[in-house]
């Protein structure tokens, strides 16, 4: 099943996607349903109302047209894994980490497809991370590696746009600095529900104005979802809506010789097998 936020004239909706693409209400099929996915995932069988929903309006509607949105506006975390591919390791000439390296970025950061992620004055060499995204869809805590899989709701695409100027370049290093200016955390365009995703056997490819950078497949993780779920939920609760950023493929502007950053007036577009293209103009903060 894939679902999506809608800015409609009638405000943001829960769409569900049809076969032929079109776009269901599913809050007009069922006006019990939430207007956010993030409250469906928070109510308890939620997703299955959703589905519900979704088959009942399949073929008849109604259909909405609108803005695609970031499927989770609001998420309450935004966790994020560095140096999680192989091949990305190799490519940086760092040692593959012993368990996850972990960071994050403040909701805010949280844009939707074709919004424009916006440069910040201060920042100049900022590059792309074409991401697979996991999406909690319930409250655990210390979740057992084999239990894992019964805590995602889904997974999306996501792009964890990095000012290297300030993540590296600065004393000590400022990975919250560098990972987390306003809109740079572009996700959607749906949530893909988990039972339709292999998350370990999907191709991921990250295109810079036409020109693709990054091309792999998510077999090269160094460390699997549910590895991810059972480390990170040691230490703090998992909550409906959270996005965990699963790191990135190589080909990243800041290892290329010469090295290759964004700029206003570029486009990116993140492809990931199954579940669409993410797809953000680049410009520059206007001060």
């Amino acid at each position: 099943m894939r679902l999506a936020s809608l800015q409609t004239s009638r405000g943001p909706r829960v769409v569900g996607v049809a076969l032929d693409g079109q776009f269901v209400d599913l809050c007009e099929v069922d006006t019990k349903l939430p207007t956010t996915l993030k409250a469906i995932l928070e109510t308890e069988q939620g997703l299955m109302a959703a589905a519900n929903a979704l088959a009942a309006g399949m073929t008849k509607g109604p259909f909405v047209t609108g803005q695609l949105l970031a499927p989770i506006a609001a998420p309450s975390k935004v966790i994020c894994i560095g140096l999680n591919y192989r091949d990305h390791a190799l490519e940086t000439n760092s040692p593959i980490p012993s368990e996850p390296v972990v960071f994050n970025k403040f909701p805010q950061a949280v844009v939707g497809p074709d919004d424009a992620v916006v440069l910040p004055a201060v920042a100049h060499e900022v590059d792309y991370e074409a991401e697979l995204v996991v999406v909690i869809g319930k409250q655990g805590r210390r979740i057992r590696k084999e239990d894992a899989f019964k805590y995602v709701a889904g997974y999306t695409v996501g792009n964890d746009v990095s000012a290297r100027d300030w993540q590296k370049g600065r004393p000590g290093g400022q990975w919250l600095l560098g990972k987390t200016p306003d809109t740079f955390a572009p996700t959607g365009p749906y949530l893909v529900t988990a039972d339709e995703v292999d998350p370990h056997n999907l191709r991921i490819q990250l295109r810079l104005n036409g020109e693709t950078m990054q091309n792999s497949s998510t077999k090269e993780l160094i460390f699997g979802i549910d590895e991810l779920i059972a480390h990170l939920s040691q230490l703090f609760a998992l909550q409906p809506g959270d996005l965990i950023f699963t790191g990135t493929p190589p080909g990243v502007g800041a290892a290329r010789n010469p090295a290759v950053y964004i700029k206003p007036g570029d486009r990116m577009e993140v492809e990931i097998e199954g579940l669409g293209i993410l797809s953000n103009p680049v410009v520059a903060e206007t001060v």
